[in-house]
């Protein structure tokens, strides 16, 4: 190992505004928005004449991310890309952001900029500002929260609760690939914690590995709903699973919904990881999660501008609230749509 490798700085050797001054060094702005970003008591952002999207996320090391095969530039670049989503999700143009770090003494200078490196690439990537934040230590490990902070006209936000009866339920990309990835990491977590000399088996693997380590917002949707002049009637962020998203939209909006299992968009390296691990594709897709596309519904009379769009498919449509949630299986059997999703709060084994 070189020594360059093999170098730490201790964060109590520079101190917490030592550490801010080695952050925001690489610090770039690309909104004309943002009048004051770091350095001041706080951040100035111009208004305009838009709404305001704001949305917070945490990430809770050893809830929401494993460091064991998490490389901290992956990490810093999907803490930034998981809060665009939500942004991007209310058909909004994400702006700036700010990030605030919680860590142990475990973590050296090294290791926090390493982290910031993937925050800045994520942020040169969706253009946005990194204005602010703070740092502080923790006792258990790593936190990480985020705000992200965008602009849309007000005609053109997109909400939870305006899909209706005989609308078309859409998703971009394809479904399933970041929970088969989070599958193959924790096996081979397993596997090198019984035996430290074996060697990963991840070949052929680097795509849905990619979906679960690196994820990216769908932002480039926002641009594409404005080209073919539509705006989604009602639209969420997949992060906790299709089944989960959909009943949010369904209970938000005050109808129903039936979904298409053979409509369902799979990529082929998801597939195969869902087979050998003999899990069924539809449970991937319906309670896997932290794909980070986006579940919208539009209008019928919109299908033609967007019917040979690629990254779009067609998998259900709106119904009235009293014929519920349901899934028409590829045999052609209908059954309640039902959501696992991810649970933040557990009940303990004594309750």
């Amino acid at each position: 190992m070189s020594a360059e490798k093999q170098k730490r700085t201790e964060l109590k050797d520079i101190g917490e505004f030592g550490l801010i001054d080695v952050l925001q060094q690489d610090v770039k702005l690309y909104q004309e928005s943002t009048k004051k970003g770091i350095g001041d008591d706080a951040a100035v952002i111009d208004a305009s004449s838009e709404q305001t999207v704001v949305s917070t996320d945490m990430l809770v090391e050893g809830i929401h991310f494993d460091l064991s095969y998490m490389p901290l530039k992956h990490l810093g670049y999907k803490a930034i890309a998981v809060n665009v989503s939500d942004i991007a999700a209310m058909n909004a143009v994400p702006r700036q952001v700010t990030v605030s770090i919680a860590l142990s003494n475990r973590f050296s200078k090294e290791a926090v900029e390493e982290l910031y490196k993937g925050i800045n690439i994520a942020c040169e990537n969706y253009k946005v500002d990194l204005v602010g934040g703070d740092t502080t230590s923790s006792r258990s490990g790593l936190v990480i929260s985020v705000t992200a902070i965008g602009t849309a006209k007000e005609e053109n936000l997109a909400y939870r609760s305006g899909a209706k009866p005989g609308e078309i339920l859409c998703v971009t990309g394809d479904l399933g690939g970041a929970y088969m990835g989070l599958q193959l990491l924790e096996r081979e977590k397993q596997v090198y914690m019984s035996n430290p000399q074996a060697q990963p088996e991840l070949k052929d693997q680097e795509y849905v590995v990619g979906r679960q380590l690196r994820p990216e917002a769908r932002t480039d949707m926002v641009h594409e709903f404005k080209e073919y002049g539509i705006k989604p009637t009602s639209m969420i962020d997949i992060s906790d699973g299709l089944a989960s998203e959909v009943m949010h939209i369904c209970k938000n909006s005050e109808v129903g919904a039936v979904l298409y299992e053979e409509k369902f968009p799979v990529a082929e390296e998801t597939l195969k990881a869902a087979m050998d691990f003999h899990i069924p594709s539809s449970t991937v897709v319906l309670n896997g999660g932290e794909d980070y596309e986006l579940l919208f519904t539009i209008k019928q009379e919109d299908y033609e501008k967007v019917k040979h769009n690629p990254n779009i498919s067609f998998i259900g449509y709106i119904l009235e609230k009293e014929k519920g949630t349901q899934l028409i299986t590829k045999g052609k059997q209908v059954v309640p749509l039902q959501a696992q999703g991810w649970t933040h709060f557990k009940q303990s084994e004594d309750e």
